[in-house]
């Protein structure tokens, strides 16, 4: 519930804190004071939008802070702690706007968006202003409030959100059974691609393979006469070869007296210098033994290659990517070719997503019609007693053609004023009075269900007096005794039922205007209702009403 609100700088208000209970908090005051600023600065906390004009003139911001206990509300303390947004059992809701209509929010001190700020907020507070009754005059909020009232919203977004998988399958189906004449085409040119890419059979790393085996057919005679021109260097020319002149000179070197160590280096490397020349001739006499010319497959070789070559650019692309295109081409093929196959696939997905959205629907149907009764009786009671004592409520739900996102029916609430009438659409109802009583029933009732820790009625008794007043009243206490009520009222009857009873207040100091709040107690707050009774001058005896309505409150 709402424990307390801090405003600084929004309209009239200077700087405002205040802490509330739970019960019926009742907001009164003269026309004009500002008893609507704090349901308007609450909605501005709730995510409504807003604009520069609210920010108090000559100041740069103003801001709004609301604080909620929601330790009853595990679903509330669930959203913020999915969001990272937790803080023990309270939830703070601040707004900050500027003098240029920029804004800010802030949920437990962290900034958020203003979806976000709305989305929780609609948790918190259901706000019923003193117009309340024209958005009741539309269908979809007639259907979304019997919903709300059967604890059938959770169903109701199922069917919608059904309703929305059907229809893309649907669509889905419809364009894949008036495939065009280019994707026939299309079809075409890919099973042409496939098939001369099958066809050349590219194998990973074949191109690299081949040129490598082309180079070294090509220079099999090249490489046969250096190879025979290395080997006789070294050793088969007997007379100035390699091995011939390093024999002479370890011959040679070997007739030195006396031998040093420098000396028997020195052999040593001849030798082995001898050892490996000869060891390079043997090399090079056995790589010459397997070289031999093979024209047959180096033609074999340069045509593989061509027909590589030739493939790529028809395709347009490198060598390298043509077995990567291979596989692109007929994975997409497969999804062409495999039309039929999908498009059976796709029909009975369709099938299958309207039979649960029908299965769905029908259930929202049923438990509708079961609520509905229960909803328009309580509802006509209320109204009864709030001077219609002849009115008829129902709730029609008219079938469908077909199933929508909203299911199979259509919702509209009915009404017959006066017996022997026929009953007819709420919005047809000409009575603005009429129109205020049964929307105050309808909230009345549905608050009774609500899983909003608080609610606010912003001046709904407009056009209400007398005895029906405090019949009014007495319901918003009702309601009060099970969570948290605030009444913006200028009834006495309705002020003399609340637990708690704020006064507001206007004053000009120098010049500038500021409204107050202040928190009645026994002799004030029979002073206020003496006011609402009789006006500015009070009497003893609008006095002694004020004290007999509080008393008889008390005795309830």
């Amino acid at each position: 519930m709402l424990t307390s609100i801090a405003i600084s700088n929004f309209a009239i208000v200077e700087s405002l804190e205040l802490e509330f209970k739970q019960g019926m908090t009742v907001i009164s005051g003269e026309t004009g004071a500002g008893k609507s600023i704090m349901v308007d600065a609450l909605s501005l906390c709730l995510g409504d939008r807003t604009d520069a004009g609210v920010v108090r003139h000559g100041e740069k911001k103003a801001d709004i802070s609301a604080s909620f206990d929601i330790q009853d509300y595990p679903h509330v303390y669930q959203w913020l702690e999915e969001r990272d947004l937790e803080q023990e059992q309270n939830c703070i809701l601040r707004r900050v706007i500027s003098k240029e209509g920029r804004s800010k929010a802030y949920i437990n001190g962290r900034p958020c968006t203003l979806s976000d700020l709305k989305e929780v907020g609609g948790q918190l507070v259901d706000i019923h202003g003193q117009h309340e009754h024209q958005s009741l005059l539309k269908k979809h909020a007639q259907r979304q409030q019997l919903d709300e009232y059967g604890q059938l919203t959770e169903l109701s977004k199922q069917v919608q959100q059904q309703y929305a998988v059907w229809r893309q399958l649907k669509e889905e189906l419809f364009a894949k059974q008036n495939q065009s004449a280019e994707q026939e085409a299309k079809v075409q040119l890919l099973s042409y691609q496939a098939q001369e890419l099958e066809q050349l059979d590219l194998k990973e790393g074949e191109i690299e393979s081949l040129e490598q085996e082309q180079t070294f057919l090509s220079n099999i005679a090249d490489s046969q006469v250096k190879a025979y021109q290395a080997s006789n260097l070294l050793a088969d020319n007997e007379e100035g070869s390699i091995c011939s002149l390093l024999n002479q000179a370890i011959h040679s070197a070997s007739q030195i007296n006396p031998p040093t160590q420098e000396l028997e280096s020195a052999l040593e490397m001849m030798n082995a210098a001898l050892i490996q020349a000869q060891e390079a001739t043997d090399s090079l006499r056995h790589y010459q033994d397997t070289l031999e010319q093979d024209p047959e497959r180096l033609t074999s070789v340069e045509n593989r290659l061509s027909d590589i070559y030739d493939t790529a650019r028809r395709h347009k692309c490198l060598p390298d990517t043509l077995i990567s295109l291979r596989e692109s081409v007929e994975e997409e093929l497969s999804k062409l070719q495999g039309g039929e196959e999908s498009l059976e696939a796709l029909k009975e997905k369709e099938e299958l997503a309207y039979e649960k959205l029908t299965a769905l629907a029908t259930n929202l149907t049923e438990q509708r019609i079961s609520t509905k009764d229960e909803l328009a009786k309580k509802v006509e009671e209320q109204i009864h007693g709030l001077g219609m004592p002849h009115a008829r409520f129902y709730i029609q739900c008219q079938p469908l053609n077909q199933v929508t996102a909203n299911g199979f029916e259509d919702i509209e609430y009915m009404i017959a004023s006066n017996p022997g009438q026929p009953a007819q659409p709420l919005r047809k109802v000409a009575s603005g009075g009429e129109l205020s009583r049964i929307s105050l029933g309808i909230q009345v009732v549905t608050a009774h269900t609500s899983t909003i820790p608080t609610l606010v009625f912003d001046e709904v008794d407009v056009g209400i007096s007398g005895g029906i007043a405090e019949v009014v009243g007495r319901m918003l206490r009702s309601v009060g005794q099970r969570g948290q009520v605030f009444s913006v009222t200028h009834l006495a009857q309705v002020a003399a039922q609340g637990h708690q009873h704020l006064q507001v207040s206007k004053k000009v100091i120098n010049e500038a205007t500021s409204s107050e709040v202040k928190v009645l107690k026994e002799q004030d707050r029979t002073q206020e209702i003496a006011r609402l009774l009789g006006g500015l001058e009070l009497t003893e005896q609008t006095l002694a009403h004020a004290r007999e309505m509080l008393s008889n409150v008390q005795l309830q």
